[in-house]
């Protein structure tokens, strides 16, 4: 079992990092979805109060960085939006979804079982206890959130019945109608087990099991009605206030760092990046880095992901890892110069 020294500082929004730009506050969507109205209200704190800039993460969630220390506006804002609905639970309300379920695809529609999952996480006191980087995801049988890392996941196998997953290990049958009880219930036993363990894996008998990588790509797409929507894919999971009023509609949030909007509408598709490269916030946003990595991603267009140390923040599974050392990068674990990277990176994308 994995003994943890220091206590989980996962951040929220009442309890927000202390980066080198400001407090970095982290707010949770339950299955990567916002309204409208609540894009609106983030795009005016990201201008009012923070760097200007929403960040999307790797869980379908939002953040906003070069925020004052003392967060009291930006929490009343949020709760008056209806973004932090449980202010106890509020850190480990982390639950992935198949983004495009209901839309397009997939066996059955888990948006009904967010909300539903959401609500008897928070009824439950003792899951207040969860840490901030447990996550619970909601498969609907196409395979996709079931391959991001979820501590418990429910995977649809048809319309009436999936799978329980316990850090990727696949579980006993479960019908759709007890889904959410059961991951209620695998998430109290974690707690009663996991010594100062944080993540399923950690426990004895529990290694991860890695699933292939299913994305939804950006670009349109074809709904079920026979309609179109779209997703797109900002550089570095990164939208001005401006670009996120442009979305105008209900939106899903993607555990890729993308969006996926209903509706097609092809002035959107300017708001994708053509590069598949990614990084995390760097020099001068992270005292922790050693370089500012994303000048140096910008450079390169191959599946990438730039760390400014050895935490890795954000890194997607499938991406080459390029991690900032003294005088260049490692990249898989190689020294490779800052003026090399160019080259060896386009090498590697074209194996």
């Amino acid at each position: 079992m994995s003994v943890r020294f220091r206590p989980d500082a996962c951040p929220g929004v009442f309890a927000t990092h202390d980066a080198a730009d400001g407090a970095l506050a982290r707010v949770r969507l339950p299955g990567g979805r916002i309204t409208a109205a609540q894009l609106d209200v983030l795009a005016a704190c990201a201008e009012e109060l923070g760097d200007g800039s929403v960040h999307l993460t790797s869980r379908g969630n939002v953040q906003l960085r070069g925020l004052s220390r003392d967060t009291g506006e930006l929490v009343g804002r949020l709760s008056d939006a209806g973004l932090l609905p449980a202010p106890s639970h509020e850190r480990v309300r982390n639950y992935l979804a198949s983004p495009l379920s209901g839309l397009a695809g997939g066996l059955v529609d888990v948006r009904p079982l967010v909300a539903e999952l959401d609500a008897a996480v928070c009824a439950e006191p003792a899951l207040a206890g969860l840490p901030g980087r447990f996550l619970f995801a909601l498969d609907d049988g196409r395979a996709d959130v079931a391959a991001e890392d979820a501590d418990l996941c429910w995977q649809a196998l048809d319309d009436s019945d999936g799978v329980l997953l316990r850090a990727g290990e696949p579980g006993p049958r479960v019908p759709r109608t007890e889904a959410v009880a059961v991951l209620v219930a695998e998430a109290l036993r974690f707690l009663e087990i996991r010594g100062t363990a944080w993540r399923m894996r950690e426990l004895p008998g529990f290694s991860g099991v890695r699933r292939p990588f299913r994305p939804v790509e950006p670009g349109p797409f074809v709904r079920d009605d026979g309609r179109r929507g779209l997703c797109v894919a900002p550089l570095f999971g990164q939208l001005s206030a401006s670009q996120l009023r442009a979305f105008r509609s209900d939106v899903v949030i993607t555990p890729w760092r993308s969006v996926v909007v209903p509706e097609y509408r092809p002035e959107l598709t300017a708001l994708s990046a053509d590069s598949r490269v990614s990084a995390c916030i760097g020099q001068p946003g992270c005292a922790k880095s050693r370089a500012d990595v994303r000048a140096d991603a910008r450079r390169v267009s191959a599946r990438a992901h730039f760390s400014g140390c050895e935490r890795r923040c954000g890194k997607p599974r499938d991406a080459v890892d390029v991690v900032a050392v003294e005088g260049g990068y490692l990249v898989d674990g190689a020294w490779v110069s800052v003026e090399a990277l160019v080259d060896v990176l386009g090498q590697k994308g074209n194996r």
